[in-house]
């Protein structure tokens, strides 16, 4: 199993539906439990406010194979720290529970990036920018440069400038820390969330429960 490969992590328990993976939690209280989104009777993502609750230090890893932005956006707003996709889970299930493990968020990486370009809209935007003016300052706030921004959107460095020297203007702020606070202050952008590969330089000792069967085959 990929999980029993990782060095540092130890595989304390398994359960094989979200009822089972409820007492394990609070049997085990394990640092990290990796959550497979299909379960039998359905996902499990009902079940996470009752997994944090059973045992309030254990970080939430789910696995899945559903890669759409609203999908990470509501396993993240149950109260899950990580989404992995089951395909990318060889070179990322590790990583994302070193993140958990310390307290950081982890996203697929191209996932967030669809995220950052597909933000949850307000009814009306926030004093007058324009969609892509949101969507340009939420990558801003995510810690995109200007290069990075302009490759996420299929734009020009020049058309991001230009959207930016927008931004600023219309809301009266003119550096990055001033526009990453306005946009946190209008819940543009989750502050936990890690759209890159986060590792701890210290060596650790996770322990981790899986759902039966969440693991790919190797």
């Amino acid at each position: 199993m990929l999980l029993e490969e990782g060095e540092g992590v130890v595989v304390v328990a398994e359960a094989a539906d979200t009822g089972e993976a409820v007492r394990k939690v609070r049997a085990y209280k394990p640092d990290v439990l990796v959550l497979d989104v299909s379960m039998p009777g359905g996902s499990s993502l009902p079940s996470i406010p009752d997994i944090r609750s059973a045992s309030p230090g254990t970080a939430i890893v789910v696995l899945t194979m559903e890669a759409e932005p609203s999908f990470a956006r509501e396993a993240l707003r149950a109260g899950a720290s990580g989404f992995v996709l089951k395909e990318a889970a060889d070179t990322e299930l590790l990583q994302a529970i070193e993140a958990a493990r310390n307290g950081r968020r982890y996203i697929d990486p191209q996932l967030g990036a669809l995220i950052a370009a597909q933000p949850e809209l307000p009814l009306s935007q926030p004093d007058g920018l324009s969609g892509r003016e949101v969507e340009v300052l939420t990558l801003i706030a995510l810690g995109y440069t200007n290069t990075e921004i302009a490759e996420q959107l299929c734009v020009s460095v020049r058309t991001v400038e230009s959207h930016r020297a927008h931004i600023q203007r219309k809301l009266g702020r003119c550096t990055r820390a001033e526009l990453v606070a306005y946009a946190r202050k209008q819940d543009m952008v989750d502050t936990k969330s890690c759209m890159g590969i986060a590792v701890s330089t210290k060596p650790t000792r996770s322990v981790a429960t899986r759902t039966r069967d969440a693991m790919p085959s190797r």
